[in-house]
């Protein structure tokens, strides 16, 4: 349920939107949705993160939509695409899928001015039991983090639900990264963190858009930019999973613009 929003921004930078603009992030969410449904049977042995990123950037044009990250500060894919270790950013390139490679694909659009932006996971062949495992908690640690989502809560509230989540099954938050507001833009206030304190950070309004994308890590959290100042790995070589969704609050909740269309989100749920 939304009411009319007046279009505002808070004192913590963050935009609140008119009710109207929600119609403007569903288009944009659910195509950047279809395309990580598409992309899934692609996604094999032998094939190549370079390849999939090649019919992503086709998907987005042919959809008559821009890719976000094309130009972004330079980047030249239309997605990241991170592999085992790689926490996030993981640039497409020459590497081959191995047989139980895990993978998480992000894909930002735009559509009529609006940006929707999500990632999954994915399994080349044969899925490992501590990956699956691992693959499973990501996704219900952002699931979590979305039930945690609703006027008069915090920012804390969401990050500290993930958190306790992720920690609780011995795994670890990585806390070098977050989520983020969006709408017309890209990146806006706030940061969203995925730990924390609860009734810490900014009060949640309804109106609001962000990106809640946890990445959690079967090792300790730490990680580290390597060279080419994008790739992001855990220092202890340990897998790492993420998923990401984008979405809005509404008067008694969290409206989610990127489910998938097919109900395939999670490979350890299909």
């Amino acid at each position: 349920m939304q009411t009319k929003h007046n279009g505002r921004t808070t004192r913590d930078g963050i935009r609140i939107h008119e009710a109207a603009d929600f119609a403007g992030m569903q288009k944009a969410g659910a195509l950047a949705a279809r395309i990580l449904d598409d992309i899934a049977p692609h996604v094999t042995v032998g094939q190549t993160t370079g390849a999939l990123d090649a019919m992503i950037e086709g998907m987005v044009n042919d959809a008559g939509a821009t890719s976000a990250t094309i130009g972004y500060k330079g980047y030249r894919h239309a997605s990241c695409i991170s592999v085992n270790h790689v926490v996030c950013h993981g640039i497409p390139g020459d590497k081959v899928l191995k047989d139980g490679d895990i993978l998480n694909i992000d894909v930002t659009v735009i559509v009529d001015g609006w940006f929707g932006d999500t990632s999954r996971m994915y399994v080349a062949g044969n899925l490992g039991r501590k990956a699956e495992r691992l693959i499973q908690v990501t996704h219900d640690a952002l699931m979590i983090g979305i039930e945690a989502v609703r006027p008069g809560k915090t920012f804390g509230d969401i990050g500290h639900a993930i958190q306790a989540y992720a920690e609780g099954h011995r795994m670890s938050v990585v806390r070098d990264f977050c989520g983020h507001g969006l709408g017309r833009v890209f990146h806006a206030p706030p940061n969203v963190v995925h730990f924390g304190r609860p009734g810490s950070g900014p009060m949640l309004e309804e109106g609001m858009f962000f990106t809640i994308e946890p990445m959690i890590n079967l090792g300790r959290p730490d990680v580290k930019t390597l060279a080419d100042d994008w790739t992001a790995v855990t220092r202890d070589k340990s897998l790492s999973a993420q998923f990401e969704h984008s979405v809005g609050v509404t008067a008694d909740g969290a409206e989610v613009f990127t489910k998938s269309p097919g109900g395939i989100f999670n490979p350890t749920r299909a």
